[in-house]
């Protein structure tokens, strides 16, 4: 802990939580495959092994005091991969659209230009927005919802209109955050830079 009573950001690499993170990272190429191949209820059973360590990571790294700036870029990497997995496998069964992959991956293809813009101005990436993870949320449940009316047919006069609402509203969400960020990216990038002040790698709120 530091004096203000926060837990500090270590560079600690071999931590628990990471630990943790690298098992999910690990599980993203077998639910690809696992979606591809239509083994939905096994895919189902592996996002659940995810959900539980993501949990455990986040309670392990704040009780424990083992926050790492590795754990910081691990946990939403391993959220956007099966995000991407699940888009890429159902696209490819043809259980939604392409549209809806390029859609996000577009997205995500801006904020990564508009990281290097950052970084040329010396700046650091952008503080995550609530609305970005409010889409990232409904995106994370709606594709399995959607595999839920795939694995047990019973329940899809249910889980797919509630899988596509969470699915349109997130994507819609996830650019509504997108263009805050470019917003925010040109407000920055505008601030003159004093040459005797050398800028920083953060961004103020």
């Amino acid at each position: 802990m530091d004096t203000n009573g926060r837990a500090e950001v270590s560079s600690r690499v071999w931590t628990i939580p990471n630990c943790l993170s690298f098992l999910r990272l690990g599980l993203v190429p077998v639910f690809l495959v696992l979606v591809i191949t239509g083994q939905d209820a096994l895919a189902l059973a592996t996002i659940v092994v995810s959900s539980v360590t993501d949990y455990l990571d986040g309670v392990i790294a704040r009780r424990f005091d083992q926050m790492s700036r590795l754990g910081q870029l691990l946990d939403p990497a391993a959220d956007r991969l099966f995000i991407f997995a699940t888009l890429i496998g159902l696209a490819i069964r043809e259980i939604v659209p392409w549209w809806l992959f390029v859609a996000i991956i577009g997205r995500d293809v801006v904020l990564l230009v508009l990281g290097v813009i950052l970084a040329n101005y010396g700046y650091g990436p952008l503080p995550v927005h609530h609305l970005g993870k409010v889409a990232t949320f409904c995106l994370f449940y709606a594709l399995p919802i959607l595999m839920i009316g795939q694995a047990f047919p019973g329940a899809a006069s249910v889980t797919d209109p509630l899988g596509w609402a969470f699915a349109i509203w997130g994507a819609f969400l996830y650019w509504w955050a997108g263009i805050i960020y470019l917003r925010e990216t040109a407000r920055v990038v505008a601030i003159p830079v004093s040459p005797t002040t050398a800028p920083s790698d953060t961004l103020g709120a």
